[in-house]
């Protein structure tokens, strides 16, 4: 028996070609499946008494390996290209099958659960798995029915993930061994020779990601969330090393979630009932809540311990950079239950500008909002990547470019249509360099950009003049509270201004060239809020 008594439905598995498993464990609590994994040698509790497992040959997504069935449903309304790549009906027919003869005989982890915290987008997801551990994250991360809705739950969606079927190409139809492929007419995700949990997650996110804007007007976004004591929302966009994370989680609000969420007529509600939080240099210091939420119930994936310990060392990177831990939102203590808040009264973009062109905040209207959504920009710094000795520009569309089945500009007329609705704030915040490039200036502090982000919040910088940023034609205060005035236009941070100059003009052509790929289904506002690049610059 299990916490909420056993639920067996053999109907079920047999309507989805899996009546020949050994055993079928339904809705094991957390610690059954803790219990489960060790037993079977897949993984170890840390000192902290977390579970700790490795996901094996890959500890991350595999972007090339995702797939959409193309039908009559997708053929026309999916963005195809290499983000969406097509996979033939009658090819995931047959692979399904396959992967239900894999699994016949085998023990099968079934946990039910919910997507989405508004109740009126709420989708029943159903989640199969090979490993307990993988039935533990599907846990932590989606919203857990109560006692009652758990023995009732009709399943919208359904996930089998068999890390342990390896898909043959020339028969299956697969680029190689590993695949996850989203069936909307089925709706069904396949995942198999990958034990990575993000595929499980982002499976969800990018099935969100279709229905809710294209059959719901609701935003989905990638985004965090918190809410103040005033019951006001904000809204954090950011690629990864733009301070996401560390920005949303403020002791002096409440988080409604750190990743993915729908924007409603009505709220801002988080998709999920957990995080799924990077662990590389994880200290107490930096991020308490995090390092706390590493405890019994957590999943720990891919990291290293000190040596002839279970202490988890948080900077060795063996196994990889991506070293993660997945919990229920429940282990941070200012979180919001349920998590969903009022329409945001503020919306930051947050990009790690190592060029030092951009404002360390400027005011965005609502064209400028779409075009720098859809660009989603921040710059990678030497050491963070292999082969990179010099800032380069990254630009992932509406900041989770690898997650979007519909087209960029889609989401971004839904945005623009909110934010004119509802008179919302956006700021493009510049957690990035300041007085030079990455090498000759020096990175904003901290200090200074919560400073920026709590005068926003409260209110304070709607009191201030704004001067324009040429090029860009960006509006940035000429004050703010708690941060020297002299750093609040970039041009004057510059010993050189005509380095600055030049530097702008080279990223503002960069963003021109980037938006090309979308410039043909953009509208005219959207157009007219990219940068003017400098003739004989």
């Amino acid at each position: 028996m299990n916490e909420y008594g056993m639920k067996s439905d053999s109907a079920s598995l047999e309507a989805l070609g899996l009546q020949h498993v050994a055993n079928a464990y339904w809705n094991l609590s957390p610690a059954e499946l803790v219990e489960e994994t060790i037993l079977l040698e897949q993984g170890v509790l840390t000192d902290t008494g977390a579970l700790a497992v490795d996901t094996g040959k890959f500890t991350g997504r595999s972007p090339k390996d995702k797939f959409i069935v193309c039908d009559e449903k997708t053929e026309n309304a999916v963005w195809w290209g290499d983000i969406n790549i097509k996979f033939d009906p009658a090819k995931f027919d047959k692979l399904y099958d396959r992967v239900c003869a894999y699994l016949g005989g085998k023990d099968i982890y079934i946990r039910d659960s919910f997507a989405c915290a508004d109740p009126e987008f709420r989708l029943n997801v159903r989640v199969i798995n090979e490993t307990p551990w993988q039935n533990l994250f599907a846990n932590n991360l989606f919203l857990r029915p109560n006692e009652d809705e758990i023995m009732s739950i009709v399943p919208d969606w359904t996930i089998i993930a068999a890390p342990g079927f390896m898909a043959d190409p020339k028969i299956d139809g697969t680029r190689q061994a590993n695949f996850a492929i989203i069936n909307f007419t089925k709706k069904i995700i396949l995942i198999g020779g990958t034990a990575y949990t993000g595929e499980i997650k982002k499976g969800i996110f990018s099935v969100l990601n279709f229905v809710l804007p294209h059959e719901k007007k609701v935003l989905s976004m990638h985004c965090s969330a918190n809410i103040g004591k005033d019951n006001d929302t904000a809204i954090f966009f950011g690629l990864s090393g733009t301070g996401k994370t560390t920005l949303s989680a403020d002791p002096e609000r409440s988080l409604i979630g750190d990743d993915e969420h729908g924007w409603s007529d009505k709220s801002v509600f988080n998709f999920e009932g957990g995080c799924y939080a990077k662990c590389v240099s994880l200290t107490q210091e930096k991020e308490p809540q995090i390092y706390d939420a590493i405890k019994f119930g957590a999943l720990l994936e891919n990291i290293e311990f000190h040596e002839g310990t279970t202490r988890v060392d948080f900077e060795n990177i063996t196994k990889t950079e991506n070293t993660r831990v997945a919990y229920p939102i429940e282990f941070i203590q200012n979180s919001v239950t349920p998590s969903i808040g009022d329409i945001p009264k503020n919306i930051f973009f947050l990009t790690a500008d190592a060029f030092g062109v951009l404002p360390p905040i400027s005011k965005l209207n609502a064209g400028q909002a779409m075009y720098h959504f859809i660009s989603g920009y921040t710059a990678k710094v030497a050491g963070t990547e292999v082969g990179i000795t010099e800032p380069q520009t990254t630009f992932s569309a509406c900041f989770g470019k690898a997650f979007l089945p519909l087209h960029p500009t889609k989401y971004a007329e839904l945005l623009g249509k909110k934010l004119k609705e509802n008179k919302v704030n956006v700021w493009l915040v510049n957690t990035g360099w300041s007085g030079g490039s990455y090498g000759v200036g020096s990175r904003i502090k901290l200090s200074y950009t919560r400073a920026i982000i709590t005068a926003a919040l409260n209110g304070e910088l709607d009191k201030v003049h704004f001067d324009t940023l040429p090029i860009f034609g960006l509006e940035m205060p000429k004050a703010c509270p708690h941060v020297p005035a002299e750093i609040l236009n970039p041009r004057n941070t510059w010993a050189d201004k005509n380095a600055y100059d030049a530097k702008a003009n080279q990223l503002a052509a960069a963003f021109v060239k980037n938006f090309e790929q979308y410039a043909e289904f953009a509208n005219d506002e959207i157009l007219s809020a990219a940068p003017k690049v400098a003739e004989n610059a």
